[in-house]
C-alpha cells in the first residue's frame, strides 16, 4: 500500500467491544482493541494515503442464529453491511480514523466526550469531594465534543490550566466550549460583511530585513543581498512581506469585536493563505490594512472564516490577503459548506516535477521569525508547544510560506519581485525548527504550482498550492508612465465619496485592461456591487459583468472626451466583452467622476 500511495483498511469490531457484553471480556477486549489499532493505522498510513476505519456490525450470521429469531436474521443480512464497506474502500472515500455502528438499514457514527468540568480550585487541592460535587457535569454529555486526535485531545488542558490560574472555582463549561452557543449563536447576517477594525502598521527598513531573515535568507547567497542591505541600490521588500501588516488584523484581537461572532480563541487555526500584489512593496511607509469577514461555512467539526483584507499605501492599493480561519469544535451551526469567495487550492499536475529547491531551516528558525510580529509561544516555549501535543514547538506556517515563495521567487523570476502577482497555500503539516524544506514546483504558464515537504520525513507541509507570476513583457517601461492610473485614482475617491448611492444606481462589475503597445499594461476593476463599492488594481475578484480593452492612449482620450466612445467601438480602438449594455452606466461615472 506505501508502495502504491494508496491503501484502504477496515477493521470489523463489535458492539460488545464499544458497550461491553456479559461473558464476553476475552471478546470484548479484542474487538475494542481493534479500534485502538484502527485509530494509530489511520494516523500512521495518512500521509500515503492509506486510511483505516472500524466498523461495528450486528449480523445475522451462523455464530448468532442460534439466539436471534429468523425475522431478525432476516432483517441483520451481511447484505446491509456491504455497502457501508465498500463506500469506505474508495477511493473518493476521505474518512479516516472512523468507528462506525451498522445495524440492518441504519448507519451511525461512533465516538464523544462529555465537556466535562474543572475539579480543582486555585492554590486548593483536588479532592474525591471536589469530583463528586461535579459528577453531574462530567457525565453530562449535553453538548459534547468530538476531539479528532491526540493533540486536541490534549490542547482542552491549556484551557483548563489558564482558568485554573485567573480565577477560583470556574466550572468547566464556558461559553467558548458550548456548542450550544455555536449552534445557535452564529447569526451569519450580522457576521458576513462586518468590517473589523483598520489597522495601521509603520515600517522602516529594518521589518523587510527582519522577514527576510526569517524565512531563511542568507548572506551566503549573493542574490540575497538586495533584500538584506539597506544600501543596495537595489533594495526591495519580498512579496510575501505582504502579509506582515495584514496578519495584524487577527493577531490584535480583531475578531473578538465582532458581534455574535462567540468563538474559543485557542481552537483558532491558519487553514489556507492567499496573497495577491498589485505593485511591489516600498521598503518603509506607513500602511493602513482594511478587513472584513467575507463569509463562514459550516465544516462540522469547525467553522471557516474567511477574513478579506485590502493593505493600502495613502490610496495606493498595495495588495490582498485573503485568511481561511479553522475554528475546532465551532461547526454544526447549520450554515453552507462551500463559498464561491474562497480562494481555491489547486493541486499538482500529474507528473514529475520541474525544479526542486531546499532550505535546512535553523533550530531558531522560529524565534527568528516571531519577530515579525506573531509572538504565539506555541513557536518557542516547550511546555506551551506539549499543552497543544507538539513534542517541541513549531515552526510558524506562513514562516514556511515565505520560503515555498522565494523558491518560486529564484527559480522562475531571478528574484525580481515586480514579476511576482500571487500565491495561494493549504497548510497541511506541521513543521519543526530545523527541519529540511523541499519545494517542488511544476511551471505551466505563468503559473507555478508548488508542494513543499519536510524533506526528513517526506509528509507535505504545504499542499494545494501555486505562485502566479507575470512575464517580463507584460510590465510597462518604468520611462513610459500609463497616464490612466491617474483617472482611476480619481474615479476611486469618487466612488468613496458617492458611496451606497452609486452602488444601488449601477450594480454592476467593470473590469478595464488597459494595454501598451498591444500588451496588457495595467488590469483596474470598478466594483459597484461590493457594499459602498471600490476600485482596485487587478482583474475582477469575481466575473466581470463588463471588460473594457483599449490603449491607454485611446483610455485617455475618450475621456477626455477627443473620441466618442461609440466611435471607439466601431473603429476597433475600444474592445468589450460580457454585457455591453452595462456600459452606458459608465457615463455617469466617467463624466462626473474622473475630471483632472
Amino acid at each position: 500500500m506505501k508502495n502504491q500511495k494508496f491503501g484502504r483498511i477496515i477493521m470489523t469490531s463489535s458492539a460488545a467491544g464499544i458497550y461491553g457484553n456479559f461473558g464476553q471480556a476475552n471478546y470484548s477486549a479484542a474487538k475494542l482493541g481493534l479500534t485502538g489499532l484502527s485509530n494509530t493505522l489511520a494516523i500512521e498510513g495518512r500521509k500515503y494515503n492509506i486510511h483505516c476505519n472500524t466498523i461495528a456490525p450486528t449480523a445475522g450470521s451462523r455464530l448468532t442464529q442460534t439466539i436471534m429469531p429468523q425475522d431478525m436474521l432476516d432483517a441483520f443480512k451481511p447484505d446491509y453491511v456491504a455497502p457501508l464497506v465498500v463506500w469506505l474502500c474508495h477511493e473518493s472515500c476521505q474518512e479516516n480514523g472512523g468507528l462506525f455502528e451498522v445495524r440492518s438499514f441504519w448507519l451511525g457514527m461512533r465516538w464523544e466526550r462529555s465537556l466535562g468540568s474543572i475539579v480543582r480550585q486555585k492554590n486548593h487541592p483536588m479532592t474525591p469531594e471536589a469530583v463528586q460535587d461535579k459528577w453531574d457535569k462530567i457525565c453530562d454529555f449535553h453538548n459534547s465534543s468530538r476531539p479528532r486526535n491526540i493533540q486536541e485531545s490534549v490542547s482542552l488542558l491549556n484551557d483548563v490550566l489558564s482558568q485554573i490560574e485567573s480565577e477560583d472555582g470556574v466550572s468547566m463549561n464556558p461559553t467558548s466550549y458550548d456548542r450550544s452557543v455555536a449552534s445557535g449563536g452564529f447569526d451569519s447576517s450580522k457576521i458576513v460583511g462586518h468590517k473589523l477594525p483598520t489597522v495601521e502598521y509603520n515600517y522602516t527598513h529594518l521589518q523587510p530585513i527582519v522577514y527576510a531573515l526569517g524565512v531563511g535568507m542568507s548572506t551566503k547567497d549573493p542574490d540575497h543581498l538586495k533584500f538584506l542591505f539597506e544600501g543596495s541600490e537595489e533594495f526591495c521588500c519580498l512579496p510575501t512581506f505582504g502579509v506582515i501588516p495584514a496578519q495584524a488584523s487577527m493577531l490584535d484581537g480583531g475578531l473578538s469585536s465582532v458581534p455574535g461572532l462567540d468563538i474559543d480563541f485557542t481552537k483558532v487555526l491558519h487553514g489556507e493563505q492567499y496573497l495577491e500584489l498589485y505593485k511591489p512593496f516600498p521598503s518603509s511607509g506607513k500602511l493602513t490594512s482594511e478587513p472584513t469577514i467575507v463569509d463562514i461555512l459550516d465544516k462540522g467539526s469547525g467553522a471557516v472564516i474567511l477574513l478579506d483584507v485590502y493593505t493600502y499605501c495613502g490610496k495606493d492599493m498595495l495588495c490582498y490577503n485573503q485568511f481561511s480561519v479553522f475554528v475546532v469544535g465551532a461547526g454544526g451551526f447549520g450554515g453552507k459548506r462551500t463559498s464561491e469567495k474562497i480562494k481555491v487550492t489547486v493541486g499538482p499536475p500529474n507528473r514529475p516535477p520541474d525544479a526542486v529547491l531546499s532550505d535546512v531551516t535553523t533550530v531558531d528558525q522560529a524565534a527568528l521569525y516571531r519577530l515579525s510580529g506573531d509572538w504565539n509561544p506555541l513557536h518557542i516555549e516547550p511546555g506551551f508547544a506539549a499543552l497543544g501535543g507538539f513534542q517541541k514547538p513549531i515552526l510558524h506556517g506562513l514562516c514556511s510560506f515565505g520560503f515555498a515563495a522565494r523558491h518560486v521567487l529564484k527559480q522562475f523570476a531571478n528574484n525580481d519581485v515586480t514579476r511576482f502577482k500571487a500565491i495561494k497555500v493549504r497548510f497541511a503539516k506541521p513543521v519543526f525548527p530545523g527541519q529540511t524544506l523541499q519545494t517542488e514546483m511544476w511551471k505551466e504558464g505563468n503559473r507555478i504550482h508548488i508542494q513543499t515537504k519536510v524533506k526528513e520525513t517526506g509528509e507535505v507541509a504545504i499542499g494545494g498550492a501555486y505562485v502566479d507570476l507575470t512575464s517580463s513583457s507584460d510590465k510597462p517601461s518604468a520611462k513610459e508612465p500609463i497616464k490612466s492610473d491617474l483617472v482611476f485614482e480619481e474615479i476611486g475617491c469618487r466612488i468613496k465619496e458617492a458611496g451606497n448611492q452609486l452602488v444601488k444606481k449601477v450594480n454592476a462589475i467593470f473590469q478595464w485592461d488597459i494595454t501598451k503597445d498591444g500588451k496588457t499594461a495595467m488590469q483596474w476593476t470598478i466594483d459597484l456591487k461590493n457594499d459602498s463599492g471600490e476600485l482596485y488594481r487587478g482583474p475582477a475578484r469575481g466575473k466581470a459583468d463588463t471588460t473594457f480593452i483599449l490603449s491607454d492612449q485611446d483610455f485617455m482620450e475618450v475621456v477626455l472626451g477627443k473620441i466618442n466612445p461609440q466611435e471607439a467601438f466601431f473603429s476597433g480602438k475600444l474592445k468589450l466583452k460580457g454585457n455591453i449594455m452595462l456600459s452606458q452606466k459608465l457615463e455617469t461615472i466617467l463624466k462626473d467622476y474622473a475630471k483632472l
